[in-house]
């Protein structure tokens, strides 16, 4: 089995990766709409179901965007035998970075981030001035936490053909050839 983590900041394109790995016949999953993630009440824990878009003043301060290490847990016990790839974010990610044997972080620029959020149409995280504060506050920072961690490093302003082809690379370099 390898479980493999495609993450990085909004907008470096997890969704568009996730979407050309599952065209390309692997078994790839967004953790934004797997039911992996969602909003939670950092003061009282409770799970967010009807989150404000866009959020308001102040919001992202007390909500976080977390995933679900018992998800992740079946997913890696149900990947036994295959290649699966699970792509998202989550500010707690840090709780669920045991379960997986690779981890690929997508890094761009910041010019290529704003043009990336003020375009797409998938997803409209982002847009908000508040949103945007906090995805341009941890651009920056991504690359060296997830140097820090060992994962692999892709720019992801590269083609999108490009950019998978570099994940499955790096599954291959870990699994030892083709």
């Amino acid at each position: 089995m390898t479980l493999v983590w495609v993450t990085g900041n909004s907008g470096t394109g997890k969704s568009t990766v996730c979407g050309v790995l599952r065209a390309r016949g692997h078994v790839a999953l967004d953790a934004d709409e797997a039911g992996f993630s969602g909003w939670i009440d950092r003061v009282n824990g409770e799970v967010v179901t009807d989150p404000p878009c866009p959020v308001p003043r102040g919001w992202l301060d007390r909500y976080g965007w977390e995933i679900v290490r018992e998800r992740v847990m079946t997913l890696a016990e149900e990947s036994r035998s295959r290649i699966a790839f699970l792509c998202g974010s989550a500010e707690n990610e840090a709780d669920v970075l045991d379960l997986f044997d690779l981890i690929v972080c997508l890094v761009i620029d910041e010019d290529t981030l704003r043009q990336r959020l003020a375009t797409r149409t998938t997803n409209p995280f982002g847009r908000h001035p508040e949103e945007l504060a906090a995805v341009l506050m941890w651009n920056p920072r991504m690359r060296a936490i997830y140097e820090r961690r060992g994962a692999t490093i892709i720019d992801a302003t590269k083609p999108v053909t490009e950019v998978v082809d570099s994940v499955i690379q790096a599954v291959q370099e870990l699994r030892g050839g083709p």
